[in-house]
């Protein structure tokens, strides 16, 4: 007797309406190409790894997820679509962006962006600091002879005017200098708010001797090594690096600001940043400018500190009221918007260091799509040639359900590219390119298993339903080990290796989905046809092929049953030659 085949043609029916429903959704959405990620598409990835302002310390949750917020603004901000910002483990921020200069990016998300105003007491021009050299220097061949000859020879024009600072001695070699005592060590100094001068009392401020000393000994090219302490003096230098600076404590801190904006004025030519404070901090501002009007140069200016640096330290002359400042410098249109922009979205809560940058152009990406393509193409031929060249006939299941997932899988790329906002990038498509193993692997293990039945007596019909109920547990079981693997992955995996999980993920579901709802019904269908359900040699299902005598269940003609029935003579009854009995 049979095994129960249920109701196949209904199952497809569902499959069928299933497919049309989402690509129905697609046609609503007017969207039909997946959303590709920035390696496939051309952009910049940068990764921020998060710390403290203190230095230490685990990351706060609230916080990373306030930065991640500020970022996305500042992003937003630069006029591009499709970013995306993202924060992924305990301490990181992603930031994806296409068609964005690398390095103004970076500037733009790693900016800390605390803003400070402080009082200058000192001011002096300095040398800017020159930048170290990347490449070697070479000494320049000389055209003298080797110093082998004039190592042992006295010089011929031997110095009459000893070097400074040295004394003749006997064999007219200089003596050694008088010891001189090393420089005193600079105190150490706080790293963090509590010990100093309160905002209030920060305009009568008056810089110890320790902080004239340290300031007489500060040079530019230490700037990054200072701390920017709210409450303590600061040293700095402008963005030249030409003017260093000795700044008493903070007389108002930049979360008193409401707005920046970026432009030129009416009797300029230099773009500006304008800062609009709220009522608190315009009251302190126009008080502050006026007691700083009152004092000579320099300490009549006041400085405007982003992040440790010096934007601007202009004089006043007057108390400046409305709650009205301005930025000043050597600005462009692009700097001046970008400093606006970072100062309007207001300073991050947490420090972060760029831990990776990666900039892939549109060629590029395109190049990559393409070999991926490529890959995935020769993937599947392979698979489906194996297939035909092992199973035969039963190589178009396989054709048929490879591509019922395919048509699925794009679907719901396309979908979830539009909806929530997921990326196919190079990852993804390995993904899904080990996806078509992962379904092979199904059906491979669903043939034999029919294979298998069919050896132990059972007929075709019976053994595609018995064969499935038993080859559904080995298909199940290996999707979970390759869905928990995916999870694990997504879980513990950053940047571009989630896209791998995700996809590797999202098609094992799908193969799933496929062989319940394609594979089987296919099966149990095509077992009732003449051509599978008979054995017919090239449908992968013939006796040779299974390694049985004849097919169970299955009748054989005499031989001349078929002349005698041409003959108009009355044919002859079958005689069975298989006669093992079905199991089921």
């Amino acid at each position: 007797m049979a095994a129960q085949s249920g109701r196949p043609g209904r199952t497809l029916i569902v499959l069928t309406a299933l497919v049309a429903a989402l690509i129905g959704l697609m046609a609503l959405g007017g969207t039909w190409t997946p959303k590709l990620g920035l390696d496939l598409r051309g952009g910049t990835t940068i990764t921020l790894t998060a710390q403290n302002t203190s230095g230490s310390g685990s990351i706060d949750p609230t916080s990373l997820d306030e930065a991640r917020t500020i970022i996305q603004n500042r992003v937003d901000s630069l006029g591009v679509g499709e970013s995306e910002v993202t924060t992924a483990g305990d301490r990181q921020i992603i930031v994806s962006v296409p068609d964005v200069q690398e390095d103004r990016l970076v500037e733009q998300v790693g900016q800390t962006a605390v803003l400070r105003f402080r009082a200058v007491y000192s001011a002096e021009q300095v040398t800017p600091p020159v930048a170290p050299s990347e490449e070697p220097s070479t000494p320049a061949p000389s055209g003298e002879p080797g110093s082998d000859e004039s190592a042992g020879a006295p010089s011929s024009a031997p110095s009459s005017t000893p070097a400074p600072g040295a004394s003749p001695s006997g064999d007219n070699r200089p003596l050694p200098g008088l010891p001189t005592a090393p420089p005193a060590p600079s105190t150490p100094r706080p790293t963090a708010e509590g010990q100093g001068t309160p905002p209030d009392q920060a305009i009568g401020y008056q810089p110890s001797e320790a902080d004239t000393a340290d300031f007489a000994a500060f040079t530019c090219d230490q700037a990054g090594n200072q701390v920017d302490v709210s409450d303590q003096p600061l040293f700095s230098c402008n963005r030249e690096g030409t003017e260093k600076y000795l700044l008493g404590p903070t007389l108002i801190q930049g979360d008193t600001l409401t707005g920046a904006t970026a432009g030129i004025p009416q009797s300029g030519i230099q773009w500006v940043v304008n800062l609009t404070f709220n009522s608190e901090g315009g009251t302190a501002f126009e008080n502050i400018t006026g007691q700083l009007a009152q004092r000579s140069e320099p300490q009549n200016r006041f400085a405007i500190v982003l992040d440790g640096e010096t934007i601007s330290a202009p004089s006043v002359s007057s108390a400046i009221p409305g709650g009205q400042a301005e930025i000043s410098g050597s600005f462009t249109q692009a700097s001046a918007t970008d400093l606006a922009n970072v100062l309007k979205y207001g300073a991050l809560p947490l420090a972060f260091e760029v831990s990776e940058v990666s900039n892939v152009s549109a060629t590029l990406g395109g190049e990559q799509l393409q070999a991926g393509i490529i890959a995935g193409i020769i993937g599947l031929v392979l698979v489906v040639g194996f297939c035909f060249a092992y199973y035969r006939g039963l190589g178009i299941v396989v054709v048929a359900s490879l591509a019922v997932a395919a048509v699925i899988t794009y679907a719901c790329m396309v979908l979830l590219g539009s909806s929530v906002g997921f990326a196919l990038n190079l990852p993804g498509i390995a993904g899904a390119i080990v996806a078509i193993g992962v379904t092979a692997d199904s059906f491979v293990i669903y043939f034999e298993r029919i294979r298998d039945e069919v050896r132990d007596g059972r007929s075709l019909r019976t053994a595609v339903e018995t064969g499935w109920r038993r080859a559904r547990q080995t298909v199940l079981i290996a999707d979970a080990v390759s869905m928990l693997s995916a999870i694990i992955l997504f879980i513990l995996a950053i940047g571009s290796v989630k896209g791998f999980a995700f996809t590797l993920g999202l098609t094992t579901l799908i193969d799933v989905l496929v062989v319940f709802l394609f594979t089987k019904p296919l099966m149990s269908v095509l077992a009732r046809t003449k051509f599978f359900g008979n054995g017919h040699k090239l449908s992968g299902l013939d006796p040779g092929h299974l390694g049985v005598k004849a097919l169970p269940g299955i009748r054989a003609r005499r031989p001349g049953s078929a002349a005698a029935g041409r003959a108009g003579s009355a044919p002859t009854p079958a005689t069975p030659v298989a006669t093992t009995g079905e199991k089921a």
